[in-house]
This record gives C-alpha cells, sequence and structure tokens, in this order.
C-alpha cells in the first residue's frame, strides 16, 4: 500500500473532509491537522522519533483502510476488522499486528479520548518461535577481518558491548567511560537506561573516534554550526547544551542539515544504512552461509557470554531485557544443547558404548 502524504490535493467533491491525513479547508485553517495532532501527542508522552514514525503509518494505513473516514466515527468493529485483515489477508507476523494494535490504542487513549472495549472476533497473527541467528567466534572474526574505517569501529561495538544498531549510533561522548570501562545508553528500546561493558580492545579505537569527531565539531564551530539534536526538555532548559562538546555524537554524519523549527546548523548521527551495508557486503565476502545483519552481533554476545559461564541474569542486565525469558532464547543455541548429545549411530560406527 503506497503511503499517503500529510499535504494531499483538496477534494473536489461538494462537501470535503476537512480533517483527513491533513486536508484543510478555510473554516478549520488554523486547526492543527489531524496527524500533526497525532504526531504532537506522542512527543508530549515522549515516545522516540522511530516510535512516532511507525504509529503515524499505521493510523494512517488504518484511515486508508475504512476509506478516509475520521477515526472517532470508528469504533471496535472497525478495528477489529483492520487487525484481522493484516493476519488473514496480509499475512503478517504476531509482532507487526501487536505493533499495529499499540498504535490504535494509543490514537483512541490519548489523541481522541476514546476507550476501546474488548475486540472481539480479531484474529491472532500466530508468532511463530525463531531461534536466533549466532554467529561463531571463527565467523565474528572472520566478518570483522573485512571491515575498515567506522563500520568496522561499530560493528566490533555492537559485538563488544552486545549494542543494537541505534543504540551505538546514538551515543554520545558523555556516554562513554574510559575510567570505569562502561558504556550508558540513554533512551533504548522502551526508553530505558541501561550501563554495560566497554571492551579494554576497543579503547584505542573509541578513542581515536573521539579526537577526529573533535576536530569535526571544533571546524562546526568556526562555521557557526556545531549544533546537535537534544531531547526536547533539555533543550530548552539549556538552549546552548546542543553546541557543546559532551553532548556531540560518537559517530557523526559526514554532512549537516540545518534544523527547520530552530534555524540551528546540525550534524546527524551516522546513518544505519552505512553499517548495515557495509556488514552486508563482509557477511558476503567472508562465507558466511547462515543468514546474518548488525544485529547478529548482538546475538552471538549474548551467546557467547553464556558459553564462557556467565550468569544469565548477568546477561539479561547488559542486554536490557525487562523480562528474564526474552534472555532464555540464548540458552537454546547453546553448544550444550544437542550439539551435545551423542548420536547412537556414532557409537555403533566406533563400536564404543553399549
Amino acid at each position: 500500500m503506497a503511503p499517503v502524504p500529510d499535504s494531499p490535493a483538496l477534494p473536489t467533491t461538494p462537501h470535503p473532509t476537512p480533517w483527513a491525513l491533513g486536508e484543510v479547508s478555510t473554516p478549520y485553517a488554523a486547526k492543527p491537522r489531524f496527524l500533526d495532532q497525532v504526531r504532537s501527542r506522542l512527543r508530549l508522552e515522549h515516545y522516540s522519533r522511530r516510535t512516532e514514525e511507525t504509529y503515524v503509518g499505521w493510523i494512517r494505513r488504518f484511515i486508508l483502510f475504512h476509506g478516509k473516514r475520521h477515526p472517532a466515527t470508528l469504533g471496535e468493529a472497525e478495528v477489529t476488522r483492520f487487525l484481522s485483515s493484516l493476519a488473514v489477508e496480509r499475512k503478517v507476523t504476531s509482532s507487526t499486528q501487536n505493533q499495529a494494535l499499540s498504535a490504535l490504542l494509543f490514537l483512541y487513549s490519548k489523541v481522541l479520548k476514546k476507550d476501546l472495549s474488548w475486540l472481539e472476533g480479531l484474529v491472532r497473527a500466530r508468532g511463530p518461535r525463531r531461534l536466533p541467528s549466532v554467529l561463531s567466534r571463527d565467523e565474528i572474526r572472520a566478518t570483522l577481518d573485512q571491515l575498515s574505517g567506522t563500520p568496522r569501529l561499530v560493528a566490533t561495538l555492537l559485538y563488544g558491548a552486545g549494542l543494537r544498531l541505534t543504540e551505538a549510533l546514538q551515543l554520545r561522548v558523555k556516554d562513554l567511560d574510559f575510567t570505569a570501562s562502561q558504556v550508558t545508553i540513554r533512551g533504548g528500546k522502551g526508553n530505558k537506561d541501561r550501563v554495560t561493558l566497554l571492551p579494554a580492545t576497543l579503547r584505542e579505537g573509541l578513542s581515536r573516534q573521539l579526537d577526529f569527531a573533535h576536530r569535526q565539531h571544533q571546524v562546526d564551530l568556526s562555521c557557526g554550526a556545531g549544533w546537535v539534536e537534544l531531547p526536547a526538555a533539555l533543550e530548552r532548559k539549556y538552549p546552548n547544551a546542543g553546541r557543546e562538546w559532551p553532548w556531540q555524537w560518537v559517530f557523526p554524519a559526514t554532512r549537516c542539515y540545518t534544523a527547520a523549527e530552530t534555524g540551528h546548523v546540525r550534524r546527524h548521527h551516522l546513518h544505519e544504512s552505512v553499517v548495515q551495508r557495509e556488514v552486508r557486503k563482509a557477511v558476503l565476502k567472508a562465507r558466511i552461509t547462515r543468514p546474518a545483519s548488525c544485529h547478529t552481533f548482538r546475538h552471538s554476545f549474548a551467546t557467547h557470554l553464556l558459553e564462557n559461564g556467565y550468569d544469565i541474569r548477568t546477561v539479561q542486565e547488559l542486554l536490557g531485557h525487562r523480562d528474564l525469558s526474552t534472555t532464555m532464547i540464548y540458552t537454546h543455541v547453546l553448544n550444550r544443547g544437542p550439539a551435545a548429545v551423542k548420536s547412537p549411530l556414532d557409537f555403533l560406527t566406533t563400536g564404543s558404548g553399549s
């Protein structure tokens, strides 16, 4: 389904619907557009930008699914029909359907101030149980050997500290503590903070990266730039903090942009696709036959820690999992599982055993 722009052309029907997806007629010109109201509420509730994009996308699809009718005129039956179509017709996974459900629950509870009763007759998508893809230590080494520069440093940090890709790229200078050998993750998944380890092997590489970022920041300052995006509340409380060194990105982007809301010339962090593209190439060059991506480094980090005998609750804290059952999945890919069981065929061919 093609995405719908925020400001489509006004309909030519005698009675346009001024609310829908950003359409505005003269009597309502001063009222914020509907999806803008959703975005404002998401930011008021301190949701991340990625969650904002996802929720607005699902709400837009919901509106289009019902012929651009205002969500206030729709109820439980229409929500059930939309969610069921995702499972039956589009055959989405359970996590995708739950994501759409969360977006609609937010829409009705926070924006429209309308509670949805139990969604009867909802067809739930099936959630297949998938084991995480994990690389061996030799495969990790072979993949990292095919990388160079910043992508190699980022990928090594993903494996060495168990970070998600966005967590690594959104690190700020103040989040690295070389004295305590730890990395602080701010606003990770679920908007939670946590502390993980800083590998001793990466100290030199990260120090060089900070030297490079600092020189670049000094050049930006001399040109009247040097700003970075801050959380909204901090930007209001400390107006000049966006130019200070501790708030700068550890992995800055190569180009600047002008923020529309402030006019500041900012530098964003390195885009995820840069690292994802290089990791994909490295996996192919290393001739890794199993599926592998940036997130595979995080899976391998957890599995290898458990293989080394570390307590599973310690691994849970390092990964930032809320529920221990999420971390437990890594116990199913350890070598003490089926690989530790010897087949009766091996006993037969070797002549050992009873």
